[in-house]
């Protein structure tokens, strides 16, 4: 082959080509025309056949002009020019090995098969390039429409997402030959291994890369960087490049991470992580906090690369930890996410190094101390990785407190998201916790107090006996000397026992019973001792220990040494008598010691292994024991967020109660039972997951058949009603009435029910009894369950017997009541209501147990008659008839009880008295009866005849005439029009009324004969004084008001009397609950006494503060009551000291805020109030109210205009308190920089209060707030009125003149037309005394046509700026006026609560 006249130079742009650039440089001679291009490639493909890939040689102008016209040309052609440079490249592959494997290879060989290489390779990947381009193009033109696949495939005559892949396979199979030979010196040159690179790069850059169904061509470029990483020194230029598409390719993170742990794994490529993480880590922290996109490329990539190859990760670390300090946040969270994988994949077990627990408990410090980060994601990211980490067991038990402890913080987060995670922490911790299946405190404190006991007497045992161990021998032996010596006398005197010696001849050495005769005397066994000396001395004769006897001793004191010498050692006197025998001596006295050491050594070793087990015992329950009331108090604030938080929060807490409920933690059920309200949400989310919960908590006991887990599913559902209020019942029965309705609730459960209820089966009262209710709540959904048992229910809880069990029969009336539909009947309902006759059983036991019973001094009989009385108007025919005749016979047996007291009196002027629990008992019935009455006249009656006239106007229009039809044009327009509906009912809405009016309460009728009776009650306290009698006899009252708007205006001066001065609070509440009622039904009469009802929040009873409290939020939320100042009685609530009232308070003004401006139109009033002097409240609280109600103000406009008024109330102000709470109140508004200028404008209306240092802290703090958001604009403004402030703060209003006259800013002219007004407002603030109001005697209206509103924008004043022109219209005159008059002005609070 004839050496070639050029070199292949592989250019940085394909114009480069076309210009001549040194000697011998190839250049493309001519650029074909398209119509050419068909030809001149099927030239190159017989010149391919003949030349093999050399012909590339030849030909490479053919390929560069196809390239260059690529957009130009027919899709065939580029289909055929891809698959015939396959071939071609290919083929050079294929023949590439034998060639370089040819030692006889020339030069010019050389340098032919190099260029085409570099030919055919670049012809290749601008081929490829150029196809990658059209196709992101089309992508980019048609994205998110259809047909996209389509469109690509008739852009290029073929698929080509399908054929990258092979061509990439291609390139990385050329690149794994040796083909650097072909270079001089087998360098290969850069711009080649970046040709092939950069492609790579390229593709990676399409945002469709990252599809699943581009996984194939995604490893293939994978495997191409990973050849050219190991063959090719790759590894700098792929690090930058990867940098650089992190930085502005957000798609690329997790691409870019499988191909680095594939390098890293199965290339051996471990350094390109530690060259990656470094260029991250040396990332100034600033300018990522200017450059989002490219930190969040870094942490993306960080996070993923930490989850796939966390051990080749870790020791690059150190690097990273920099950008913990940064200001970007996410940066933080992958760092973070980083060490928890480490954690969790690495840094695991129980068998790790020094150096490994010491770099795990560095990280887990580093992920506890930013649990208290300043951003929110980051604590949030925080609780997230400890709840990985709890749940993989990677916690050391060490740490469980620390983070338990942590979690349990975070749940006073002001982040939404951080308190969500932080109960997911616990419940994580929960499941996973290592002490206990039940984590009860109370529980667990009895065994932890018990074995800690235990512990304490064990180390002092071994204390003593350490104590005892480092005796001097010389005195233990002094100290049992005494009593050896007693044992010693009286042994002497006796024969020596011969049968000691069978025990000496089974030893075998003299140290033997030396030990053995050293553990008696050890032991206190001075007798054996003694004994086992005597036979030693004549058994072993050659021992010079037991044959040295001196023979001028007596016996005693030889036998009295002997031992002390063997207890001792060698002794003193034995070692200065034989001097020469002290070396043997001394080994002697070494052998004593480490027999003393042996016997004491199996001893002391199980001594050690007993103390260590009591230790780790008392310590596990001393954490079970923390852990547990760290889960108690996580109970308490979770509770409270029940209510206060996201949906999602309270799907998170609803959660938790349910996993420490199955934990069996004593508080859950408190939890329990506070997410029951939650049913009536409106947020499908939260009442769905109460319902899962109930479902998970009581729907699947444990047990072996279907009996035993209905059995005990019964069994959890009665728990949950002892002691449980009205509204949980309420609750409870709506969660069952709709698993009845879903069929939840196994066959099964109601049978055993009704076999509790009729005592089947062996139950206590308190069973059958909530047996019973959860039969009613079940017949919510079900009324058939009891509909088809009437005759049962009645047989068990009415029967005749005594003494009558009226909890029972009770509970039988509420199940009997669900039978039918209770609320109001539709117009459209064909059917008549379900009604029973008046003979029907149920009626007639009802009668005889409430008649019966009415003579009985029983509690219970007064909440039984009541259910009585209205389950007979619900479901009897002409209640009104059995209602009388109980009424009756009660009423006869009263008159029969006082005939026997007259009988039996002696003297005949005294007046007969009836039993109090008689007259309770009477009152009570009547007014129950009045307002069953009222009630089924209102709903039944009236729905009843509205269900007759639909009825009868369908019949008639049926039996119309067709003519009549088309003649009664203008009846059909009111038809359309609604009128003819809307008259009826008014008709029948006045037949009703007039009912009520007239006849019920006349003369003629049985509740009028009651009327005489309950007033001379009321009227008279002091004679009726039994208080049980006085709250029925209100209560009575109350209602009987209800029916007639004449009764009630002639009896609310009584009523309002008797609220004001009962000294019972029973029947004050009693009265509150009742004209609250008044005021909805007759809103005209009540108007003008509502001063008396705000009057009652202040009541020094905390029942009737509460009860109060939830009249008023009912009536002003549903406008039934004119909201004025005195609204400020309700935020004084906000300070009470009983909880329950305070949040009662709280929901209010929460529900207030809702209603427009309503909070915004009262603030005025309620500053006014609580700062005054005479009747507010104390500063501090006065501070935490505002705090509360200034946070509903949220709207700019609301803020400027609060803030003018403000500033113009300190011209109006009296004291320096009021300067103070002014001041307050403008700093905990949420200011701007409009309001600034207001307090500008304004600024001579508090400026001479600035000397006031409570003031000046206040407008200090306004400014700080202001600072903080300001834009650098609205700093000058900000720091012009710093300046004011200081200046008025240190010399007075005059030094600010001063100060405004050199800036040439007279402001002394500002607003002095605001002042007059306010100084009129300062006076109708200051509140007098009011008298008791007069009733207007307009006509009495009804709550439907309460509300005209014009048609004019209402202007916005507050009332304080009104004149009270109402008021004084509603004075009585002096004979209307109660003998006592109620100020309206508030008392010192501390007066009536101490």
């Amino acid at each position: 082959m004839s050496p070639p006249l050029y070199e292949f130079h592989l250019p940085l742009c394909p114009e480069e080509l076309l210009k001549s650039g040194g000697v011998n440089q190839y250049v493309v001679q001519e650029i074909l025309s398209i119509r050419h291009l068909p030809s001149q490639l099927r030239a190159f493909q017989t010149a391919f056949r003949a030349q093999g890939p050399l012909a590339m040689l030849e030909h490479f102008d053919t390929v560069y002009s196809i390239l260059h016209h690529f957009r130009s040309i027919d899709p065939g052609l580029k289909e055929d020019t891809l698959e015939f440079l396959i071939k071609v490249v290919s083929r050079h592959s294929q023949e590439l090995p034998t060639i370089l494997d040819d030692a006889t290879l020339s030069v010019s060989d050389r340098s032919a098969h190099l260029n085409t290489l570099k030919m055919n390779c670049y012809a290749l990947i601008r081929l490829l390039e150029s196809f990658e381009t059209m196709t992101s193009e089309t992508i980019l033109m048609d994205l998110g429409g259809k047909g996209k696949k389509s469109r690509i495939k008739a852009a290029h005559g073929f698929d080509w997402e399908e054929e990258r892949q092979p061509v990439l396979q291609l390139l990385t199979q050329l690149l794994q030959l040796d083909i650097r030979h072909l270079w001089n010196h087998s360098i290969i040159e850069e711009e080649f291994v970046s040709l092939v690179t950069g492609c790579c790069y390229r593709l990676l850059e399409n945002p469709t890369i990252s599809h699943q169904k581009n996984r194939p061509t995604r490893e293939a470029v994978t495997h191409l960087l990973g050849v050219a990483l190991t063959r090719y020194n790759h590894m700098l230029s792929a690090t930058v490049k990867i940098i650089q598409m992190l930085q502005h390719f957000e798609h690329l993170a997790p691409v870019l991470v499988a191909a680095v742990s594939l390098w890293a794994t199965d290339y051996g490529m471990k350094s390109i992580v530690g060259e990656i993480v470094r260029e991250i880590g040396q990332k100034c922290p600033q300018e990522l906090s200017r450059d989002p996109l490219g930190a969040k490329g870094f942490a993306a990539f960080l996070t993923e690369l930490a989850e796939r190859v966390p051990a080749i990760l870790m020791s690059n670390m150190c690097v990273l930890l920099d950008h913990l300090d940064g200001e970007n946040y996410v940066m933080r969270n992958a760092v973070l996410a980083a060490m928890a994988e480490m954690v969790l994949q690495v840094l695991n077990g129980d068998q790790l190094e020094e150096a490994a627990r010491d770099t795990r408990d560095q990280f887990l410090d580093t992920l506890q101390a930013h649990g208290h980060d300043i951003n929110s994601f980051v604590r949030s990211r925080v609780l997230q990785l400890f709840t990985r980490i709890v749940q993989q067991k990677a916690l050391p038990l060490t740490r469980f407190q620390a983070v338990v402890a942590l979690a349990v913080g975070r749940l006073a987060d002001k982040s939404v998201l951080v308190c969500k995670n932080a109960i997911q922490l616990l419940a994580s911790f929960l499941a996973n916790n290592p002490f206990s299946c039940k984590l009860s405190d109370t529980d667990l404190a009895g065994p932890l107090q018990k074995e800690t006991q235990k512990l304490q007497e064990m180390r002092a045992q071994r204390r003593t006996v350490a104590t005892a161990a480092v005796l001097d021998p010389e005195e233990e032996w002094e100290a049992m000397l005494p009593e050896l010596k007693s044992t010693l006398k009286q042994l002497l005197k006796l024969p020596q026992e011969e049968e000691i010696s069978e025990e000496i001849a089974k030893t075998e050495t003299v140290e033997e019973v030396e030990g053995h005769i050293r553990q008696l005397l050890a032991k206190a066994s001075y007798k054996h001792a003694i004994i086992l000396t005597r036979e030693a001395i004549g058994h072993f004769p050659e021992s010079k220990l037991f044959s040295h006897m001196d023979p001028e001793e007596s016996e005693e004191t030889r036998y009295l040494n002997l031992l002390g010498s063997i207890f001792k050692g060698p002794a003193a006197s034995t070692e200065e008598k034989n001097p020469q025998k002290l070396a043997e001596d001394r080994d002697s006295g070494q052998t004593v010691c480490k027999d003393k050491l042996s016997v004491l050594e199996p001893d002391k070793s199980r001594e050690n292994d007993d103390l260590v087990k009591q230790e780790m015992l008392v310590q596990y329950l001393q954490d079970a024991y923390s852990f547990s009331r760290k889960i108690t108090e996580a109970i308490g604030i979770i509770s409270k967020m029940m209510y206060e938080h996201t949906t999602t929060v309270v799907q998170e807490v609803i959660e938790f109660f349910v996993m420490v409920s199955q934990f069996g933690v004593p508080q859950a059920l408190f939890g329990v039972r506070r997410m029951l309200p939650l049913i009536w949400s409106k947020e499908p989310g939260v009442r769905e997951a109460v319902l899962n919960a109930y479902r998970q908590l009581y729907l699947n006991p444990k047990g072996d058949s279907a009996r035993a887990k209905a059995q005990a599913l019964i069994q959890n559902l009665s728990l949950l009603l002892v002691d449980a209020s009205v509204g949980t019942i309420q609750c409870l029965e709506e969660i069952l009435c709709e698993f009845v309705q879903k069929d939840e609730l196994k066959p099964s459960v109601t049978q055993m029910l009704w076999e509790r209820a009729t005592e089947k089966v062996p139950c206590s009262a308190l069973e059958r009894c909530s047996a019973i209710m959860l039969l009613g709540m079940m017949a919510r959904g079900k009324p058939e369950i009891v509909g088809s048992n009437l005759d049962t229910l009645v047989s068990i809880g009415l029967d005749e017997k005594f003494p009558q069990d009226y909890r029972l029969a009770q509970q039988v009336c509420h199940v009997i009541a669900n039978i039918s539909d209770r609320r109001k009947p539709s117009l459209g309902k064909r059917h008549p209501p379900f009604r029973l006759p008046q003979e029907h059983r149920l009626f007639e036991q009802l009668r005889e147990m409430v008649t019966k019973g009415f003579v009985h001094p029983d509690p219970l009989w007064i909440p039984f008659k009541e259910v009585a009385v209205t389950l007979i108007y619900q479901l009897a025919e002409g209640p009104e008839v059995i209602c009388a005749q109980i009424l009756q016979g009660c009423a006869k047996q009263a008159l029969e009880k006082l005939e026997e007291k007259s009988t039996t009196q002696e003297d005949p002027k005294e007046i007969p008295m009836l039993p109090t629990f008689l007259l309770m008992n009477l009152l009570s019935l009547a007014g129950d009866v009045a307002l069953q009455q009222l009630v089924h006249l209102e709903q039944a009656i009236s729905g009843e005849l509205c269900r007759r006239r639909v009825l009868r106007e369908e019949q008639e229009h049926k039996t119309k005439d067709p003519k009549e039809k088309n003649n009664s044009s203008e009846t059909a327009m009111e038809e359309e029009l609604g009128l003819v509906g809307t008259s009826a009912d008014d008709t029948e809405g006045e037949l009703i009324r007039n009912i009520c009016e007239v006849e019920l309460l006349d003369g003629k009728q049985v509740l009028a004969a009651f009327v005489p009776l309950l007033l001379k009650v009321c009227n008279n306290p002091g004679l009726y004084s039994n208080p049980d009698l006085s709250a029925a006899a209100s209560l009575a009252l109350g209602k009987f008001c209800m029916i007639s708007a004449t009764f009630c205006d002639s009896q609310l001066r009584l009523l309002f009397t008797m609220l004001e001065k009962s000294s019972l609070p029973i029947v004050r509440s009693n009265l509150m609950v009742a004209t609250g009622d008044l005021a909805i039904r007759f809103p005209n009469l009540v108007d003008p006494w509502t001063p008396h009802l705000y009057a009652r929040l202040r009541d020094p009873a905390q029942q009737v503060r509460k009860t109060a409290g939830l009249v008023m939020t009912h009536l002003i939320l549903k406008d039934m009551v004119k909201v004025k100042g005195q609204v400020s009685e309700m935020a004084v609530l906000l300070i009470d000291p009983e909880p329950q009232i305070a949040a009662l308070a709280k929901n209010f003004f929460n529900e207030l805020s809702h209603k427009g401006n309503a909070i915004y139109n009262l603030l005025p009033d309620i500053i006014s109030r609580l700062s005054d002097p005479e009747g507010g409240v104390e500063e501090e609280p006065f501070h935490t109210i505002m705090k509360q109600l200034l946070s509903y103000i949220n709207k700019d406009k609301q803020t400027e205009s609060l803030v003018e008024k403000l500033c113009q109330r300190f011209r109006t102000a009296r004291t320096e308190r009021q300067y103070r709470d002014l001041a307050y109140c403008v700093s905990q508004l949420p200011l701007t920089e409009r309001s600034l200028r207001k307090m500008l404008d304004n600024f001579d209306c508090f400026g001479d209060k600035l000397s006031d240092e409570a003031v000046f802290s206040a407008f200090l703090l306004v400014v700080g707030k202001l600072r903080r958001g300001a834009k650098p604009e609205g700093k000058a403004i900000i720091d012009e009125f710093e300046q004011k402030l200081r200046a008025c703060h240190t010399r007075g209003l005059d030094a600010m003149e001063e100060l405004e006259l050199g800036q040439g800013a007279p402001s002394a002219t500002k607003k002095q037309s605001a002042i007059p007004r306010h100084q009129h407002l300062a006076s109708a603030a200051s509140d007098n005394d009011f008298v008791t109001p007069e009733p207007r005697r307009t006509t009495y209206r009804y709550p439907n046509s309460q509300h005209q509103t014009s048609k004019k924008k209402p202007k916005i004043v507050f009332s304080s700026d009104e004149s009270s022109e109402e008021e004084l219209s509603a004075e009585l005159t002096d004979d209307e006026t109660p003998k006592k008059t109620t100020p309206i002005r508030r008392v010192s609070s501390r007066r009536h609560r101490s």
